[in-house]
Formats: structure tokens, C-alpha cells, sequence
């Protein structure tokens, strides 16, 4: 027979379900009962803002799935909710309240309670709640767990008094801090990490009856109060209550300073008391203890005084608050002595365990217990793409981060987090930040300088939010359109992502180091170590994609002039860390096959560190140790030992540090290869300046987004605009000229700013202030119609400006058959064909790569511009478009003809693009007369500038010569025989063999 949920009594409950263990017996004057969800088909599986249930992870694989199943041993009706999962960074399920109804009142009751099929796995379930707030995604939230360490149904009782405020991850900025549960929107269930496992729950309901504490709330100010040596530290203690009421009854809180690494009455006069608040005490009274502490003259590290709380009549505080008696006297601490002495005194105290802290480093989001950071003395934290404080804003960064360096001085010798971000074209992961083009658009603007002050731009708005150190630039070279990350290159030529490495210098000033503790530079880093942009299509061993993490098989000679010529020169520019490929490289002739770059100790020991001289650190990518062969263990003493200083555990940090003290101990890795990795790190925080200043610096918050900042963003989205074709000189365009504008991509903040922007893959749509290009078109057409699928009608427009292109996506995702092509969508064809049928027409681009465009379309087109990702500044696409700035970006990747043609790069024996690598036209500038008289002038001066040295001459020369080929060029089929040599004519500018490229050039120009 099947069982069946009668609410009547715990006894029947308890009868019917025997395998589980019974529910405590409720109160007599408790309240029934009260269901939530029966799982019966009640509650449908809705998103928001809907009622109803819904997954979520934090990628495409880490959702749960769901059912409602029929089952004979259900404890409530003839349904459970069950599933299965398979979880590798976070996931699970919610149960939110329709917003457009009122919230729920849980206030009357005890806590919740649920039926859990145990697997026994001893793994944790972490249950939470969704308190106030304006709606269930706009709520604040609070947590409990239970443990997963029985077989078969078992009822799970949470009392509300065990929920505690979530830290890591809020929706919205703080609303009170305290469960008041008068306006609850439901639930969330977290799964494990790292099960294959299934689960299933039945009959969530309220039960028993609350009292007080669940109404007022102790807080203190702070969980950690440093203090120097000789100083008092004032612990404020808050009663506070839902609802900001009167409290009922009196709250009592007593006191006394109990354990901890001080000595009480040599460190400390130890203090105990008791705090009152009567009945009909204000919401928000607060009281202070103070702890008063002594000085020994001795030079000493830190020390801790906890401060025991013992509350009754409320809640009491998450934590105790700790006292901490600053570290003094020590050299590490002296700012007078050389780093390096610094650093060789705090290495020769820490202990193997503060070692291991200094090379683990954590995402924000998994320290579930605020105390993580002091208990394995973290070195790190990041917070990976689209991890951000709620609110997103530059102040709720800089109070997080603060927030997280404030429990680094509860350690032995208070050594500051240093805290990174993917701030790879601005500070993208920041509302409101000034967002540049990706660096294929700064490429393609041949403009070092500018991608220094671009550089420039994202350190500074980096740092005024807490943050110094930033995982960028990106030196990849990409050789394969068809790869997810070829936006985040600078171009396909090795010379040219050389010569736009100015951006180090932008980000971190001088090369010795000497500015990085200033409060608008950052750390840089320099990846991903080496040949990610090499790898072979179909090579990826990683889920669906096709190319990204795949394998890189060259020559040593190709692996030299190819893919590390940019590290040597990153190096000699005094990058302050390197991050090593997720990717494997394939070295022709060593019998080696293809081997993890993050355990390639030939390249990472061998030649960044020993041949180059790299006196930095190295990171690791986001569990890249993980990709190794071997078990866990395998994996850390492979990657320590080849080489890396840091890890990036994410959400395994715990397990990483434990580990790594293990293969340590064991003596799989050395005390040596330890101490140079920690040295490396702590070298890079004092050069930083976070020993004197761990806490954010906002005094430059204002320049965030600014004005200044965004002119810069403005004049790389110009320079970055590659003017492919122009016939009948369509462009620039006149304010008299009546547009019709259409496109995908012509009003959307979003796909102009492609991934890595607010989250790792980006979005459509408005998803951080800017300036659309149709926008920044409309300051300057006053007879402006737009149509974005262009079913509006057409007559009476002069130009058509149709904007098309690539949704936003980041890494494999984007890969080129991982559910992408390099074609323009059937909508996007079908507005083209439409606007450029009915009018002269411009058609812009925007993409990460290029874009192919067949024969007849070309010919269809009178205009044709790779825009690439321009960020945020619209205006500066409409400046180019309308002449206030000429077009003088070129092509940092060739552009193909057909995929079938991938790879295709500059130097290729067979090259026949569509556009060759360095073609695009120019507006606004006067072509040199006289054809292949001056083509031999300006190689004759050429020639000479380069024998003197004058690389400014030998520029202007060479570009001069380029203006005439492209001329002659523009009117036909671009050749082989004139692709060829004109490619080639601009890596050997870049090279400085300015003879050489005018001589180039010139055959181009025979061929045309």
C-alpha cells in the first residue's frame, strides 16, 4: 500500500514512516503545522518572477535536473521532488514566490523542516533562505546545512535560529541583517560539489513556535579588531530587531576575554562584565566593551583575544569577535629595509602551513566560513567572471575587499590578501566602469601608446575598487579565427602583439617595479603561457569545445619566433606575474607528445624562469592543476615542482592547502622549490604596497567611468575601425544625409562589448551604462530612422548603416563548432539585403573575429567595416563614420575567404584571404601621386631610415607606400599575388625592416 501524508499527529507520521528517525513532539499551544511545498504538482517548475521551482550553476553543466516521481515510499502523497546532479563548481535548485503576490509570514514559527533521502555520503547540504526584500531575487539571504550521513528518508529540522546571514554572495546591498521572516519569497537548496550523485526531498513545512530570538538580533561592528601594541580596542555590541520595533523582554550580554594566542595580563588586562538592555530598548542601541591592551617592548607577531559573548533574549553575533594585538617589531614590517630582506625574514617565520596559505588562492564566493582566510592563512582571493558584491558598484567592491583583508590580520603575521580580476579591456567586471575594445580592436589601431593609456585607464579604476592585481593582457597570438579567445589577442602576428605590450607599462608603471604601490597602477599578468592562440581545431579535450584547451604542435623554431617572442619581451617590461595555458603544447621532435602546459616544467622552470629570468610568480588558470594526469595529489607536486607559485583553487582551496602540506611533508615537494614560491609572492605584495596599506585606496573612485576615462575608450573604439571596402567613397557620411540604421547589433551595449563584460560571457542588452553605435549616430543625423530588423520602410534614406555581427561569449564557449560559425546569421543576411538593395550602404561588423562574407554579398555592399568589440564609446564609431576622426585601423588577423582556408596567417606559403593581415583603407587623407616612381622614392628613404635608426621616418614611410598599393588594390579582387606581399610588407614594419616592407609593397602593387 502506498503511503500517504496525513498531517494529523507525529505519532501517525512516525507509525507510517518507520526506516526514518521521528520528529521531535511539538508544544502543545505550537502552531499546526504549515505545508510549503508537497511536491505533489502543486508548485510548477517556473523561473522568476513566476512562482516556482528552478535550477541554477555556474555553468551549462552544473544545474541539477529535476522531476516530481511517483514513489512508494514517499512520506507525504504519492510524489517526491528528486533528481540527479553532477556539480564541478556550484549548483542547485530554488523555490521562489511569485513576486507579484504578497511574501509569506513565517514569523510565528520555530524553524523548517523537509524529508531527505540520505545517501550517505557525509556530504553537506546547504539550505537557505530568502528574507525581505523587495522580491525573491531582490532578497536578503541566510544559511544552514545538514549533513548528508544516513541512508534512506529522514525528516530534517532547521530551526531559523540556526540560519545565519550569508557573506559571500548577497543579491542586493544590505536591507537590515536580520531574519525577520515576516516577508519570506522561499527557499534555495545547494548540492555537493563533486558527486555524481542523486538526491530526492519530500513535505517542506513550518513548524513549532518562534520566540524573541528570532525578532532581535546582537551584532557587533566588526569580527576582528586590530589594535596596535599598547592600544584598546572598542567591541560595539547592537541589539537590533525586525522591523526596527522595541524589544520585548531584556537582552542580556555577557562577556569576558577567554583564550586565544595573548597572554592575559602581560598582552592584555583581561575584561568580563555584563551588557544589558532592558525591555523597551530602541532598534540599532548600541554598548561598547572595551579591551584594553599592554605593551612588553618585545618584538612580537600578532596575537589574538577572543571576546566570548553569551547572549540572552536574542540571537547572538555569527561570530566572536577576536581583539587582535597588531605584529610589531619585526624587519619584515620595517618599509626601510630592501624588499628582498623583507621578504627573507617573513619567510623564515612562517611555518609550512602559512606557506601553503601564501600559494592557495580562493574565489570569493566559495568561502562559505568567514573565518577560511585566517585558518589557512590565504595568500589570495579572486573573484572570477561575474563575482561581484551586490550592489555592483565601486564602493561595495572596495568595502567587500576590505572586508576580506580584515581577516587576514587575525593571522600570526597579518600578511595582506592580494586580490585579483579578469580586468581584460577596462574594469569589466564593475557596473558603470569605462569598458575599451578588446584587445583585437587595439591591435588593429597599430597604436602603442594608445594601448598604454588604455592600459592606464583599467589600472586605475581596478585599484580605486580595492583591487591590485588584474589577470591581463592576454599575449596570446592567435593563428585560428575559429578559436573562442581570438578577441582577446592582439593579432595573429607575433611583432604586433610585441609591439602593443606597452600596455604592461600602462597597467603597472615602470618596469622595476617602482610604481606598483601607487593608487591607479596593478599588477599585470601576462597569458596564458604559451601557444594557447596554437592550438590545432578538433584538438580540445575539454567538454564541447573545439579548439580552446586544445593542443599546440609546432617546431622549437616555430614555438621561439611564434608564441614565446612576446613573454621575453613581457619579461624584459617587468610583468609582475605569468599565468601558464590550460592548453597542452606538442613539441615536434622531443617524444614527448602533447603535455599540460601546467605541468611543463621545461617551459615554466626552464624558460620563463631560468632562460628569460622571470622574477615574478605564476598562477595558475582556474583549476588548471585539475587537467593534469594523476590523482589529486599527482597534480599539486607536478605543477609546484614544474614551476607554479600559486594556485587557483577556486572552490578546492581547502583541499589544495591541506594537500600541498602533505606532498611537502612527504618530501614530493621540496622546502626549496616552497620557500622560492612564497618569496616570489610576498615580493610582489610589498612592491605592491599592501604590507603599509592592505585596505582600498578610493581617493580615485571618481575617475571610474569618468569623462577622461571614457575619451580614452572613445579614441581606441576610432582607431580600432577598420575600413575594409568604400566604394564611391559612401564613407565618412554627412549630417545633411538622411540614415536609416538597422541590425542586430546596431543598439545593444551588450553584443558591442562581447564577453568578459559584468559576467564571464557577456550579455545582450543594457547591461552596463555606454553609448550605443546608434546612439552615437543619432548625435549626428537629425533625419534618423531605425529599424532594427529593417521592416521599416526604406524610401527617401541617402545611407543605410546596417550593424551586425557576434552575440557576446568567452573562451570554448565561443568556440567555432561548439554551437557557433563565422557566418552572419539568416537575420542578420536578410537586413543587409534588405537596406543594401534599397540604398548606398555602410555595414559594420561588430565581432570578435571575422566574419565571412561571400562574393555577392560583398558586391551588394558599398561599405564594409570590422568594428570588432568596441566597448562602451559608440561615439567613437560614429566619429570615424561621420569624419571627425580619419578611419587608420588595419587588420590584426587576415580575413578569410571560407573557413575551409583556417588557419591563415601572414607568412603562410598559400594565401589568397578576402582581406589581408594589415589591409584597411583610409578617409580624410591624401594619397601620394606618382604610383611606382614613388613607391621606389619612398624605398630608397626607406632604406636609409632604417640604416639611421629613425623608427618614426621609416613609419611614415612605409605607411605612405602602403596608401598607394591600397589605392591601386581597393577597385578589384584582391590577388594572392598582391594579399601576399602586402601582408607581409606590415610584419616587416613592425620588424623595423622598412626597406624590406616598401620593397614588398611594391610587388603588391605590380600585381594589382
Amino acid at each position: 500500500m502506498r503511503r500517504t501524508a496525513l498531517l494529523a499527529s507525529a505519532a501517525l507520521l512516525t507509525a507510517l514512516l518507520p526506516l526514518t528517525s521521528a520528529a521531535p513532539a511539538s508544544g502543545a499551544d505550537d502552531p499546526a503545522p504549515v505545508p510549503v511545498d508537497r511536491f505533489e504538482g502543486e508548485v510548477p517548475f517556473a523561473s522568476p518572477p513566476a512562482g516556482g521551482l528552478f535550477t541554477w550553476g555556474s555553468d551549462n553543466d552544473d544545474p541539477p535536473t529535476l522531476e516530481l516521481a511517483a514513489r512508494g515510499d514517499a512520506p507525504e502523497g504519492e510524489k517526491v521532488l528528486s533528481g540527479t546532479y553532477d556539480i564541478s563548481g556550484y549548483g542547485g535548485f530554488t523555490h521562489d514566490f511569485a513576486f507579484a503576490e504578497p511574501a509569506h509570514d513565517w514569523s510565528a514559527h520555530k524553524g523548517l523542516r523537509l524529508w531527505w533521502d540520505g545517501r550517505n555520503n557525509g556530504k553537506k547540504i546547504v539550505f537557505e533562505l530568502k528574507d525581505g526584500g523587495a522580491n525573491g531575487e531582490a532578497s536578503e539571504l541566510w544559511t544552514t546545512s545538514f549533513t548528508d550521513d544516513f541512508s534512506g528518508w529522514k525528516q530534517i529540522e532547521l530551526p531559523f535560529t540556526d540560519f545565519t546571514y550569508r557573506t559571500d554572495h548577497q543579491p542586493v546591498g544590505g536591507i537590515d541583517h536580520i531574519l525577520g521572516l515576516t516577508e519570506t519569497w522561499g527557499y534555495g537548496v545547494t548540492l555537493p560539489v563533486g558527486v555524481n550523485g542523486q538526491f530526492a526531498m519530500d513535505g517542506v513545512e513550518l513548524y513549532g513556535r518562534a520566540d524573541q530570538s528570532l525578532k532581535a538580533s546582537v551584532l557587533t561592528d566588526s569580527a576582528v579588531y586590530p589594535t596596535d601594541e599598547g592600544g584598546t580596542a572598542n567591541v560595539r555590541l547592537t541589539v537590533a530587531t525586525t522591523g526596527s520595533a522595541p524589544i520585548d523582554e531584556p537582552v542580556t550580554v555577557t562577556y569576558e576575554t577567554t583564550g586565544g594566542t595573548a597572554d592575559p595580563g602581560s598582552d592584555y588586562t583581561p575584561v568580563a562584565g555584563t551588557v544589558t538592555f532592558p525591555a523597551g530598548t530602541v532598534s540599532g542601541t548600541s554598548r561598547e566593551v572595551r579591551v584594553p591592551t599592554r605593551k612588553d617592548r618585545s618584538a612580537e607577531p600578532a596575537e589574538t583575544i577572543p571576546l566570548k559573548l553569551t547572549v540572552t533574549g536574542a540571537k547572538s553575533p555569527a561570530e566572536t569577535p577576536q581583539v587582535v594585538v597588531d605584529a610589531h617589531g619585526l624587519p619584515y614590517l620595517d618599509p626601510r629595509l630592501p624588499v628582498r630582506k623583507r621578504v627573507a625574514d617573513l619567510v623564515s617565520r612562517l611555518s609550512l602551513e602559512e606557506k601553503a596559505g601564501q600559494m592557495t588562492q580562493a574565489e570569493r564566493g566559495a568561502l562559505t566560513a568567514p573565518g577560511d582566510i585566517a585558518t589557512y592563512a590565504l595568500g589570495s582571493l579572486l573573484s572570477g567572471g561575474g563575482s561581484t558584491p551586490t550592489p555592483n558598484t565601486a564602493e561595495a567592491w572596495a568595502k567587500m575587499i576590505d572586508g576580506f583583508q580584515l581577516r587576514a590580520q587575525a593571522t600570526r603575521f597579518q600578511i595582506p590578501l592580494i586580490y585579483g580580476v579578469d580586468a581584460v579591456h577596462g574594469h569589466n567586471n564593475l557596473v558603470g566602469a569605462t569598458i575599451l575594445p578588446h584587445n583585437i580592436g587595439l591591435g588593429a589601431s597599430r597604436d602603442p601608446q594608445l594601448a598604454q593609456r588604455a592600459g592606464a585607464v583599467t589600472a586605475a579604476e581596478t585599484r580605486a575598487t580595492g583591487i591590485p592585481w588584474d589577470f591581463a593582457p592576454c599575449l596570446c597570438v592567435t593563428r585560428d579565427d575559429r578559436w573562442g579567445r581570438a578577441y582577446e589577442s592582439f593579432g595573429e602576428d607575433p611583432a604586433l602583439v610585441d609591439s602593443m605590450e606597452t600596455v604592461i607599462q600602462g597597467l603597472q608603471g615602470r618596469s622595476d617595479g617602482r610604481d606598483l604601490d601607487r593608487d591607479d597602477k596593478v599588477l599585470a599578468t601576462a597569458k596564458h603561457f604559451v601557444a594557447d592562440g596554437g592550438t590545432e581545431y578538433g584538438s580540445s579535450g575539454t567538454g564541447t569545445y573545439t579548439i580552446d584547451q586544445g593542443v599546440t604542435k609546432v617546431t622549437r623554431q616555430q614555438l621561439e619566433a611564434v608564441h614565446l617572442a612576446p613573454y621575453e619581451t613581457a619579461v624584459d617590461r617587468g610583468v609582475g606575474t605569468v599565468m601558464p595555458s590550460y592548453s597542452s603544447l606538442d613539441l615536434i621532435g622531443d617524444g614527448r607528445g602533447p603535455v599540460k602546459m601546467h605541468g611543463r616544467a621545461d617551459m615554466i622552470n626552464g624558460m620563463l624562469k631560468d632562460r628569460m629570468g622571470f622574477d615574478g610568480f605564476v598562477i595558475s588558470d582556474w583549476n588548471g592543476i585539475d587537467q593534469l594526469p594523476g590523482d589529486y595529489a599527482s597534480d599539486i607536486r607536478t605543477s609546484v615542482n614544474a614551476g607554479l607559485d600559486m594556485v587557483m583553487a577556486p572552490y578546492a582551496f581547502r583541499d589544495f592547502h591541506t594537500t600541498l602540506v602533505q606532498e611537502a611533508r612527504a618530501g614530493r615537494v621540496g622546502e626549496a622549490r616552497i620557500d622560492d614560491a612564497v618569496s616570489r609572492i610576498l615580493t610582489q605584495k610589498f612592491r605592491l604596497g599592501l604590507f603599509e596599506k592592505p585596505y582600498a585606496d578610493t581617493s580615485g573612485a571618481d575617475r571610474i567611468g569618468s569623462a577622461a576615462h571614457r575619451a580614452v575608450a572613445r579614441q581606441a573604439a576610432a582607431q580600432s575601425q577598420v575600413l575594409l571596402k568604400n566604394a564611391n567613397g559612401v564613407l565618412p557620411l554627412r549630417k545633411s544625409q538622411k540614415i536609416y540604421v538597422a541590425g542586430s547589433n546596431a543598439d545593444d551595449i551588450g553584443n558591442q562589448s562581447g564577453g568578459w563584460t559584468i559576467t564571464w560571457q557577456g550579455a545582450s542588452g543594457d547591461i552596463t551604462p555606454g553609448t550605443t553605435i546608434l546612439e552615437a549616430i543619432r548625435k549626428n543625423a537629425p533625419g534618423l530612422t531605425y529599424s532594427k530588423d529593417a521592416s521599416a520602410p526604406t524610401d527617401g534614406h541617402d545611407v543605410g548603416v546596417v550593424v551586425v555581427g557576434e552575440t557576446p561569449y568567452a573562451e570554448g564557449v565561443g568556440d567555432v563548432g561548439n554551437g557557433n560559425d563565422l557566418e552572419l546569421s539568416a537575420a542578420d543576411r536578410a537586413t543587409v539585403d534588405k537596406v543594401c538593395g534599397a540604398m548606398k550602404c555602410a555595414v559594420l561588423i561588430v565581432s570578435g573575429r571575422p566574419q565571412l562574407i561571400d562574393d555577392e554579398q560583398l558586391a551588394g555592399i558599398d561599405a564594409l567595416v570590422a568594428s570588432w568589440l568596441p566597448g562602451t564609446e559608440g561615439d567613437g564609431v560614429a566619429d570615424v563614420l561621420y569624419g571627425k576622426r580619419a578611419f587608420t585601423g588595419q587588420l590584426p588577423v587576415t580575413w578569410p575567404k571560407s573557413e575551409a582556408q583556417l588557419p591563415i596567417n601572414v607568412g603562410d606559403s598559400a594565401y589568397d584571404p578576402r582581406f589581408p593581415y594589415g589591409w584597411g583603407l583610409t578617409t580624410l587623407t591624401t594619397v601620394p601621386e606618382g604610383g611606382a616612381g614613388t613607391l621606389r622614392a619612398l624605398g630608397i628613404a626607406a632604406r636609409a631610415a632604417e640604416r639611421a635608426g629613425a623608427q618614426q621616418a621609416g613609419r611614415a614611410l612605409v605607411t605612405k607606400a602602403r596608401l598607394i598599393v591600397q589605392h591601386r588594390a581597393a577597385g578589384i579582387d584582391i590577388t594572392e599575388a598582391v594579399a601576399k606581399p602586402f601582408a607581409e610588407a606590415d610584419h616587416l614594419l613592425l620588424t623595423g625592416r622598412y626597406g624590406a616592407a616598401v620593397e614588398r609593397l611594391s610587388a603588391a602593387y605590380r600585381a594589382a
